[in-house]
């Protein structure tokens, strides 16, 4: 069962939207909306619209959108019962017991719980004698006693069901056991055995305190070197980061990106407590966004190698994207940050705070990476260096500072501005060009219906579709027409499924006098919920008169009774006959 509606009702309006998500984003007033950068993607123009009226909230980037209940689930990453229950406390009301179904709610406590008992289990193992081999390993890493417990390191030993025993005996069903992917189904359906053996091991642990997931490291040559707990109903590895439990309390808003837990954990023991790491995939745009949240510029600083250098090129435009200042430690001689602090001994931290204060920001990077690439004392050098040059500026979306580059390479390559700066427009022209190519692509796509895999019927009958999404619209913003707009068009006349549950649903919750809207969030998908906010988000003053509801109808009915070449098959003659008299009729 659902919650009460009273219920919800009374939750939504104790946590108003505008004051909740303003808790999270910068919002301004636009009209009779607000606005700001969604928290959900990133981007440098406000394409986030929270509707006070109607309490919803819709990106027209990233098609992300729903109530404050969905707002809450997107932002602290919970499923619908805990979302209810945070904004519950919030509002300091009591949730109505066994008034919903929380088996999912139940088995995410379990998992949370078999977690915390797994990170428990590990950390003693690691001090036991079966542990020896993997605290030699941690202390020849030079990782102190303090900064082992500190992480919560442990050690999964190679009996292969230590674990699953361990906490089978604590009373955890081998279901939830392999649902937080701790333990593993044996091929012949006989049993589980441990995911982890012969292992260090790495807590991860969110925002929260909750243990999430784990990070092993095998101590020998053997592949895969690391391996990572897959995702849960408690975690997905694309949306977390090592460590940014500690880091959001380090006092500053700049974050240390590293590439690996080793890297974190050392850097983090030389006193910079601000560093995180992705968890075994490259930066997402969810990670990026999440660290946005906590920090206004991020410090990457990846291994020096080829693998580490290409993954810094691919982490730079998706962390401006999200709006954060970047700079790039580049580690000398080939190291990687752990090794680079070890190898400086004492001075080791000063050492590495002389490389952060020294980091380029992401342009002058970019420009410098160039500069080793081409030889800029011969001709064909300078010209291939400027060109590339040109390319990176135009990447750069403040004109000031464009100009500030354009003017230092032409005096660095004694090159006149007005040539270079001609060069860099001819790019930046075509850039433009393409993107704007693209957005037209994608705005062509959008409108046809072709790329909506939620509201794909769309494409297919867009006559009908456009109609019936009018209508839906219509019927939620004026539910006292809901007798006069059942009476004119049924749902089996509908020919989108979407739109038709939809219509069906809204006519339901309006005959037993409910808020049409009030629990879309727990009775469709997310991005079934998305979808109709989206529609509500379009909807113009002019859609919504009674001669717009009428014409909606007409459509719908004229659409309906169309013979498609699926039921034709099933007419006879004299059916066929009557269908083609009644076109005749209507054409005179």
């Amino acid at each position: 069962m659902a919650f009460p509606e009273s219920f919800l009702q009374e939750l939504k309006m104790r946590n108003d939207i505008t004051e909740t998500v303003s808790s999270y984003v910068s919002l301004k007033r636009r009209g009779r909306n607000m606005v700001g950068l969604c928290p959900f993607h990133g981007e440098k123009t406000p394409s986030f619209n929270v509707y006070t009226e109607n309490g919803s909230f819709y990106c027209f980037g990233c098609g992300v959108g729903g109530d404050v209940i969905t707002f809450i689930m997107k932002i602290e990453n919970l499923d619908y019962v805990d979302a209810v229950k945070l904004l519950a406390q919030r509002a300091g009301m009591e949730v109505p017991e066994n008034s919903y179904d929380d088996s999912m709610n139940k088995l995410r406590s379990r998992i949370f719980e078999a977690n915390r008992e797994a990170a428990r289990f590990y950390y003693s193992t690691l001090l036991s004698p079966k542990g020896a081999s993997g605290l030699e390993y941690l202390h020849n890493r030079q990782l102190s006693d303090r900064t082992i417990r500190h992480f919560g390191l442990g050690f999964a030993d190679d009996d292969w069901t230590s674990l699953c025993t361990h906490l089978r005996g604590k009373g955890f069903k081998d279901s939830e056991i392999t649902a937080a992917n701790l333990g593993v189904k044996r091929r012949n359906g006989n049993g589980i055995y441990d995911r982890f053996t012969n292992r260090v091991m790495f807590p991860i642990i969110d925002l929260r305190g909750n243990v999430i997931a784990f990070g092993g490291r095998i101590m020998t040559d053997e592949k895969p070197k690391y391996l990572n707990t897959s995702d849960t109903p408690v975690f997905k590895k694309s949306a977390n980061l090592f460590s940014l439990n500690n880091a959001k309390n380090s006092g500053n808003r700049t974050l240390i990106l590293c590439e690996g837990y080793m890297d974190v954990i050392s850097v983090c023991q030389a006193g910079f407590t601000n560093a995180v790491a992705t968890l075994g995939t490259a930066l997402t745009v969810e990670q990026a966004v999440l660290m946005k949240r906590y920090a206004d510029e991020v410090i990457i600083c990846y291994d020096a190698d080829e693998a580490g250098q290409k993954a810094t090129a691919r982490a730079i435009p998706i962390l401006r994207n999200a709006g954060l200042l970047i700079r790039v430690l580049t580690v000398p001689r080939g190291k990687d940050p752990d090794e680079f602090i070890k190898s400086n001994g004492k001075d080791g931290p000063a050492a590495f705070r002389a490389l952060i204060d020294k980091s380029a920001n992401d342009v002058e990077y970019r420009l410098n990476k160039l500069k080793q690439q081409y030889n800029t004392e011969t001709t064909d050098g300078k010209i291939a260096y400027l060109e590339e040059a040109a390319k990176v500026i135009s990447g750069i979306s403040s004109p000031l500072e464009r100009d500030v580059y354009i003017s230092k390479i032409s005096n660095e390559t004694g090159v006149e501005k007005s040539s270079f700066n001609q060069q860099f427009k001819n790019i930046f022209k075509r850039s433009n060009r393409e993107a704007a190519k693209k957005q037209m692509n994608k705005i062509q796509a959008d409108l046809s219906g072709r790329s909506d895999k939620i509201n794909s019927d769309h494409y297919k009958k867009p006559r009908s579709s456009s109609a019936e999404e009018a209508l839906v619209v219509f019927l939620i913003n004026n539910p006292d027409l809901a007798p006069e707009i059942s009476d004119g068009v049924k749902p089996e006349q509908f020919q989108n499924s979407l739109m038709k549950r939809y219509y069906e649903y809204m006519l339901g919750r309006i005959e037993r006098g409910l808020d049409p809207l009030n629990n879309v969030t727990a009775d469709f998908t997310n991005d079934e919920a998305s979808k109709l906010y989206q529609l509500l988000s379009q909807s113009i003053p002019a859609a919504s008169t009674k001669e717009a509801m009428r014409e909606y109808i007409n459509v719908i009915n004229e659409e309906s009774k169309k013979l498609t070449a699926e039921n034709a098959a099933s007419l006879s003659d004299a059916e066929i006959q009557a269908y083609l008299d009644e076109i005749r009729k209507n054409k005179q």
